[in-house]
């Protein structure tokens, strides 16, 4: 069988007999760039107005600095699961954490909008080095009966930043200390990279794939062209009023996908590596997950739209608009800690309650707005608990969802699974803002004031949860199933 196949030992085999004492330590650093990399999506949002002033922007220059990030963030995740199974995963994952830092202090003392985006597109291309190691290094780390401890720690803590994003975003915006006002939302970054890189040196052990492929320089140009595609008209077309090139580049998508698919079945048949091994989609459950984890970023349009909602019709601050995710903050908390708990009581079905829970809170949410005055919040007792079912969903489908899908396959495709499911999650984002987005913007209209920001907000909620409820429906059953011990066909087969 050609080496671009999944084995028996694939799936089962433990990467080491004895685990490494220090695997719990290693585990925190590498999730300390797991976070930091969703971390400098969201916190941008609350900061937006704050930019505009600071640096003397126009709507359009703000937004690049946004979807540069994001752009860039989502197209090289892929490639940057596949450097650390190919370079060593500590290595890959400290050049990009140093690359962030970097990157994050030219965003922090950035003198025009030029720049500042110039730097952000150098972020998200760290960025994406960086995030996709944690995940893979989880197989190489844990023994089998830790690992599910850990992918759970995983989806904690990416949830968690896109909660602290606001938060703090709001905080450091709202505290201008010296003078730095929104310049501290990157600089904050620097402390905690150092600290990390300088702890990464003698506790995390290099590791990757046990077979050394070779770079896949036409995959990686194939798969950048197919996400580009895709992901530049989604977030810059809305903005720019829907342009040609936008829709030209949407109609491209699909052939860049298939000579994708094409280049990498004809490099596999060759006795190549392909950047993507595409055999592992044939695995249980695995496309349906995928497909799940595509509709759970829907929640990422939640986080603008509340965020204009407050501050637009309801007059809130920064500080105050960070501030008022705290019920979604608590929900979200509850659902993480408790989600080995749900995994017990549900089985196969803890991923679908999770997304049932934030499109039920979604939806309750949407019809507190709508049922009282514009311009006013409902009242805390309704409202607190409306979002906390949103945050209790989504603490429990993101670890949940993670171990589903990472526990399907074995160590030898841990970093290109790593990069899979992380730009899914961007690649979903995206897909939200433009779809979901859009449709706030066009209920919106050219209307400013409360009622009409209260009732595109309402509206936007409502499509969550729809996209939630389709969620619900892929992931029912994938949760906490063993994946068959069978070898899979290769794709040269």
């Amino acid at each position: 069988m050609p080496d671009s196949a999944l084995s028996v030992s694939d799936i089962t085999r433990p990467i080491s007999p004895s685990p490494d004492p220090r695997r719990w330590s290693a585990l925190a650093i590498l999730l300390t760039g797991a976070f930091l990399a969703p971390l400098d999506f969201f916190i941008v949002n609350v900061a937006m107005p704050a930019i505009t002033t600071g640096l003397h922007s126009t709507a359009a220059d703000v937004q690049l600095v946004i979807s540069g990030y994001a752009v860039i963030y989502a197209v090289f995740l892929i490639t940057g699961g596949r450097l650390g199974d190919i370079f060593g995963r500590k290595a890959i994952f400290m050049a990009g954490l140093a690359g962030f830092a970097v990157a994050s202090a030219l965003c922090g003392l950035a003198w025009s909008p030029a720049v500042l985006i110039a730097a952000r597109m150098l972020q998200g291309l760290a960025a994406a080095a960086m995030a996709p190691q944690a995940l893979a290094s989880v197989h190489a780390l844990f023994p089998a009966h830790e690992r599910g401890r850990a992918l759970s720690i995983y989806g904690v803590v990416l949830g968690l930043s896109s909660i602290v994003g606001q938060l703090l975003g709001g905080a450091l915006v709202g505290a201008d200390l010296d003078g730095f006002g929104w310049r501290l939302i990157f600089l904050i970054n620097l402390p905690i990279a150092l600290v990390a890189f300088l702890a990464a040196i003698p506790l995390l052990r290099e590791t990757r794939s046990e077979k050394r492929p070779r770079l896949d320089l036409g995959g990686v140009v194939l798969s950048s062209l197919a996400l580009s595609s895709l992901v530049v008209p989604l977030v810059e077309g809305r903005e720019r009023g829907w342009p040609w090139w936008s829709v030209l580049m949407l109609l491209a998508t699909p052939v860049f996908v298939e000579l994708f698919r094409r280049y990498e079945l004809s490099l596999a048949r060759a006795g190549g590596d392909p950047l993507i091994d595409l055999s592992i989609f044939r695995l249980p459950g695995l496309v349906r997950g995928i497909a799940a984890i595509l509709t759970l970023y829907a929640m990422a349009t939640f986080f603008l739209t509340y965020s204009i909602y407050l501050q637009g019709a309801l007059g809130y601050s920064a500080w105050h608009a960070g501030l008022a995710i705290l019920p979604f903050s608590a929900g979200f908390l509850a659902g993480s800690t408790f989600s080995p708990a749900i995994s017990r009581l549900t089985g196969g079905f803890a991923p679908a309650f999770g997304f049932s829970s934030s499109a039920f809170g979604a939806a309750a949410t949407a019809l507190l707005v709508l049922a009282f005055p514009p311009g006013a919040m409902p009242p805390l007792l309704l409202m607190a608990p409306a979002l906390g079912f949103i945050g209790l969903g989504m603490g429990t489908s993101m670890p949940t969802m993670m171990r589903a899908i990472v526990e399907r396959v074995g160590p030898h495709h841990a970093g290109l699974v790593g990069g899979i499911v992380n730009s899914t999650l961007q690649v979903s984002a995206a897909i939200s803002v433009a779809v979901l987005g859009g449709l706030f913007f066009t209920i919106l209209g050219a209307r400013t004031d409360a009622g009409g920001i209260g009732t595109a907000f309402a509206w936007t909620l409502l499509a969550i949860a729809a996209f939630h409820v389709g969620g619900a429906y892929l992931a029912a059953g994938l949760g906490q199933r063993k994946v068959a011990c069978r070898a899979l066909p290769s794709v040269a087969d």
